[in-house]
């Protein structure tokens, strides 16, 4: 099954980064934040990958392209310039890299990759730019379950700031970025059949917009509840979150 990655946005608010690089390559604990959506991905059994690019999707290109070559051992023949690899540790997947517009919005990118998807039946899709540790084999069976054309994972938003219990002037409990306990957000990490294609009109098109609205409208779009570990990368304060999350070498979304 094929697992389609949005890549393609400015990510405007992480300029600090993304003026140099496209908001997927932004790197936590050594690792872009795509290869850590990827591995959540993989921890499930999928590997057939579909990135939706866009802005600097060049760099996305030349990190996969030389992937191989820089996790394996290589001994070059400097005469005839060949080089032979060996002791490769790199991952079993199949990356499909398709240039999606650079002004395409979310849903346009997906309208985009509409020949590519034809055939394929259920897809998944979700952005490259947010951890969480979601059990997709259960979103998956989920989603077939209840045989609508569309599931999204549901989250409940981490709280900017942390929260404290206070009696009398003690603080009695202090909570460094709770869950909010009040409402349910699109986290991403969707499943999709081919009728989503009947919601999409063009290139600027917002799949969180009408798509999704007329979905749930008519009665065709499923919410599976994550309770888990879920964080986006929309700041600074965002990836240095994350960055201290990797610290350690056990961050939760990769958690085994």
């Amino acid at each position: 099954m094929k697992t389609v990655i949005l890549c393609g946005g400015m990510g405007t608010r992480l300029s600090e980064e993304t003026s140099v690089r496209p908001k997927p390559m932004v790197e936590i604990g050594g690792r872009p934040i795509l290869w850590h959506v990827m591995k959540t991905y993989e921890r499930h059994g999928f590997k057939d990958f579909v990135l939706a690019l866009g802005y600097k999707g060049s760099m996305i290109k030349d990190y996969f392209l030389n992937y191989h070559r820089l996790t394996s051992d290589v001994t070059v023949r400097l005469r005839s310039g060949r080089a032979s690899y060996a002791n490769a540790t790199a991952e079993d997947w199949t990356v499909s890299m398709y240039d999606t517009g650079l002004e395409s919005l979310t849903g346009g990118r997906l309208f985009r990759l509409k020949k590519l998807l034809k055939g394929a039946g259920t897809f998944m899709l979700t952005y490259g730019d947010g951890v969480a540790d979601v059990d997709v084999r259960a979103l998956l069976k989920f989603h077939k379950k209840h045989g609508k054309i569309a599931t999204v994972t549901s989250v409940r938003p981490p709280s900017r700031f942390g929260t404290m219990e206070v009696r009398n002037g003690l603080v009695k409990s202090f909570k460094e970025k709770p869950q909010l306990g009040e409402g349910w957000i699109n986290g991403g990490y969707m499943v999709f059949e081919q009728g989503v294609f009947d919601y999409l009109d063009d290139e600027r098109t917002v799949l969180e917009g009408k798509p999704l609205e007329s979905l749930a409208k008519n009665g065709q779009l499923m919410a599976f509840r994550h309770e888990g570990f879920w964080q986006p990368m929309d700041t600074m304060r965002d990836k240095n979150y994350l960055e201290g999350l990797c610290a350690n070498g056990h961050p939760p979304w990769l958690k085994r």
